[in-house]
């Protein structure tokens, strides 16, 4: 997969969403026992908020994200939160995103987060905010829930974030 193929995917899927209902019934769940919930302690006012996106948004210095494999590609891409907005691109063959292709806020709002810092309503912007790659399966979905993860888990809460928002493509 890969390539043309998968774009054109995107596209029909986004026309009719129902065609995609379809497809999805023969992916098989993933169960997460318990409940992934940490409750916020304190004021969002004073919270660092950091974006974590599967829309395949990486910098244009960094490598694209692996569209080669029918898998697809469970590593993600670091996006520091002072990068310019013409700096970030977006490599993903399985929605349509022209639309976030001219404002990446559409998928990664940190033009958003940036004005509620400035605003009062958020304490800061995450000094790191991070981009995946959304289709991922097989051996690279083993990976992501086993080691990727769990890592960028650890690296998040390590760095002092209050908060996630975690945005689709």
């Amino acid at each position: 997969m890969g390539g043309p193929k998968d774009r054109m995917l995107g596209k029909l899927f986004t026309k009719f969403p129902r065609l995609a209902d379809k497809a999805s019934e023969k992916v098989l769940p993933i169960v997460v026992e318990g409940t992934p919930w940490s409750p916020l302690v304190k004021e969002l006012s004073n919270s660092t908020v950091a974006l974590v996106t599967t829309a395949g948004v990486h910098l244009k210095s960094q490598p694209p994200f692996d569209m080669a494999n029918s898998e697809g590609d469970a590593a993600y891409r670091e996006l520091p939160a002072g990068t310019p907005k013409d700096e970030y691109m977006i490599t993903h063959d399985y929605y349509d995103h022209s639309d976030a292709d001219k404002d990446i806020n559409v998928v990664f709002p940190i033009d958003r987060l940036r004005e509620f810092v400035k605003e009062g309503r958020i304490g800061a912007v995450a000094a790191m905010n991070y981009g995946f790659m959304g289709h991922i399966a097989g051996t690279q979905m083993e990976a992501l829930i086993s080691d990727t993860a769990p890592d960028l888990a650890v690296k998040i809460k390590d760095s002092g974030v209050d908060v996630v928002i975690f945005t689709p493509g």
